[in-house]
């Protein structure tokens, strides 16, 4: 069964409120309510079974198929689990899966456009180039400590040979911020 977000949840990422830290954000986004368990496990790694427990448990999420094999939290297991922020895989997939969360969560029709053409994007450069013209515009139409932290999530899973351009675009953006 598909984690899918509670009101509760929605009402959290909505007004950045709340007791969420930056990993629980960033698995209620994901859970679209089409991804399953595996999927979200692939793509946030290997503690995301216990990690999505505890947000149903916290009310955040629907009830999660009860034939899923998810290890309990035992005391510091759940810390031994997660991989250092070093060693987690990198994926162009998800840095742009969470872009077009981000992105979704705003109200602004440049998001919707910005979304759009992330979507739309069928190529590897196409992908880049949009989610780099997303955060670029992210300031726009949100607070600057947002648009920072969304840039920090995305350098965090975008694929290595991208850092370059991403490092350029933040070096940009906070020129112009201090202009």
């Amino acid at each position: 069964m598909p984690a899918r977000k509670t009101e509760l949840a929605h009402r959290a990422l909505a007004t950045h409120a709340g007791s969420l830290d930056l990993r629980q954000r960033r698995a209620l986004i994901l859970c679209d309510g089409q991804r399953s368990v595996v999927e979200l496990t692939r793509m946030l790694g290997a503690g995301t079974p216990a990690l999505l427990l505890q947000l149903q448990t916290l009310g955040y999420l629907d009830a999660l198929d009860a034939g899923m094999s998810v290890p309990a939290p035992e005391g510091d297991a759940g810390a031994s689990t997660a991989a250092p922020a070093s060693t987690r895989r990198r994926s162009l997939s998800a840095a742009r899966v969470y872009m077009q969360g981000m992105l979704e969560l705003q109200r602004a029709p440049a998001a919707t456009a910005l979304r759009a053409r992330l979507v739309g994007s069928a190529d590897e450069a196409e992908t880049v180039t949009a989610i780099l013209e997303a955060l670029a515009g992210l300031p726009a139409f949100t607070k600057p400590g947002y648009a920072a932290r969304v840039r920090e999530r995305v350098a965090e899973v975008l694929p290595e040979p991208h850092l370059p351009a991403l490092a350029a675009l933040g070096l940009e953006g906070e020129a112009d911020a201090v202009a």
